[in-house]
């Protein structure tokens, strides 16, 4: 099977230099505001993330935070679930769950997850708002920082960076909120009863935030971000994406509202209004290009051009390489299918896991201080320290098991109760008659919950003894 046709990634350099300079100064990107469907798309898109992301720590579950990562305690609570440091390869799996599923994605629409989803580009969008609002409209910033310093330069300047540190210290905040209970971290850092670390965390996610979205803005992107970098890579000629349409575009020509195509000239009007709105400042109609995040900003810019010229919508438009070469589009390709079967099966047997996931669990430890001991009787001991573990919401009573040997004893306290939460250093010792092991052999302990015999776990060791009569 013949692999699928890469699309070409273009780099384009500004015209009076021959090649990008890295060190080259930075030419700041001034946005022009657009409506359009898609703009409306991606406030439902990003909206509920956004607020999802602030009003999560807030809500309450059992008389605890909802969600919270408590690192001091190893305990990681989601909703009515308790994870541990045992239960990391759930984490680790979701996140490969999470990589094939922006590969699938990325294999079918390009860098929608960007484009609509990605905190740099929602944070972003925030503060773009921010400066629109302060500093007024394009056209009007652009006048507004040639221009000299002035009472009024000063006072709008300060209201943006206002605006932006204190979108940024919520986000901060909240960030922190998540490991640290959000309603005592909102009163505790106006009031300077925080600890150092909380102080020094939310201080610089709050820093990050702010110069990430309001300084760096589309450098993270271009330069910070290593998708765009390897995007092309998972694009085919059937991949969806933003894309200009030079058969019907070119060639370019300026001519007033209303007025028809001159003979020899494309429908673009070469308004230049898909640059002004695009975030990181890219031209569309130099086809694909690495920086371009998926925004469709250009698209809804172009179709409200269209529209007052007249001419239908779609010259800049979401779709594929084969498309606008007059070839068909095919949907379902083997690539596609495999990451979406992967993703799917992935997700099945996460969902199976986690449910199936036992809530009490036991590590046997043996004691390192001798290697058996002897009974006035004659039997063997084994001293063990077991660690039993209660990772539920509930207070639980377990019930203690040793096997592997014929006629072993197990001393200690077997039927302990367990707190929510609680882990308990369980010190047993296994007695054994002299003439049913010699040298050693491997045994299990188990813990079982008495009222749900369906939680249970188990732990090996080993069980030491002389090797002569």
């Amino acid at each position: 099977m013949s692999e699928p046709e890469r699309i070409p990634v273009h780099s384009f350099a500004p015209a009076e230099v021959g090649e990008i300079d890295l060190y080259q100064k930075r030419e700041r990107i001034y946005t022009r505001t657009v409506e359009g469907f898609f703009q409306r798309l991606r406030l439902y898109t990003g909206w509920p993330l956004l607020l999802g992301y602030f009003c999560v720590p807030w809500l309450q579950w059992d008389e605890r935070q909802a969600v919270w990562f408590d690192l001091p305690a190893r305990k990681f609570h989601i909703l009515g679930l308790t994870f541990w440091p045992q239960d990391f390869p759930l984490l680790a799996w979701l996140l490969i769950i999470a990589a094939f599923a922006l590969f699938t994605v990325t294999v079918f629409a390009g860098r929608v997850w960007c484009g609509y989803t990605c905190p740099q580009t929602v944070w972003t969008s925030i503060f773009m708002w921010a400066e629109q609002v302060t500093e007024g409209t394009r056209n009007q910033r652009m006048r507004l920082d040639q221009g000299p310093w002035t009472a009024n330069k000063i006072l709008r300047k300060s209201a943006k960076h206002g605006l932006w540190f204190g979108v940024a210290a919520a986000t901060g905040i909240t960030f922190v909120g998540y490991f640290s209970p959000v309603r005592d971290l909102v009163v505790a850092l106006p009031t300077l009863q925080a600890n150092l670390w909380e102080v020094s965390w939310s201080l610089f996610f709050t820093l990050a935030t702010y110069i990430n979205a309001g300084w760096l803005r589309e450098q993270v992107c271009m330069y910070m971000c290593p998708y765009a970098r390897f995007q092309s890579v998972m694009f085919d000629q059937n991949t969806l994406i933003v894309s200009y349409d030079s058969k019907r575009g070119e060639p370019r020509g300026s001519r007033k509202h209303g007025e028809a195509a001159r003979e020899g000239l494309g429908d673009c009007v070469d308004c230049q209004l898909c640059v002004q709105v695009c975030p990181t400042g890219i031209d569309i109609r130099n086809g694909l290009q690495y920086q371009c995040i998926g925004c469709a900003l250009c698209v809804d810019a172009c179709d409200s051009v269209m529209d007052r010229m007249g001419y239908a919508r779609g010259l800049v438009r979401y779709t594929t390489e084969n498309a606008l070469l007059g070839k068909p589009s095919r949907l379902m390709r083997p690539r596609l299918v495999g990451y979406s079967a992967a993703v799917m099966l992935m997700i099945g047997l996460f969902v199976t896991v986690l449910l199936s996931r036992v809530t009490v669990g036991i590590e046997a430890l043996r004691e390192r201080g001798q290697l058996y001991r002897e009974s006035a009787d004659g039997s063997i001991e084994n001293v063990y320290t077991l660690k039993l573990r209660n990772m539920s919401q509930s207070a639980q009573r377990v019930r203690v098991g040793v096997a592997g040997i014929e006629g072993m004893e197990l001393l200690g306290d077997t039927a302990p109760r367990l707190e929510p939460g609680e882990v308990l250093a369980l010190p047993v010792t296994v007695r054994v008659a002299r003439g049913n092991v010699k040298g050693g052999k491997d045994i299990v302990f188990d813990i079982v919950a008495q009222d749900d015999p369906g939680e249970r776990s188990s732990a090996e060791s080993r069980f030491l003894a002389p090797t002569g009569p």
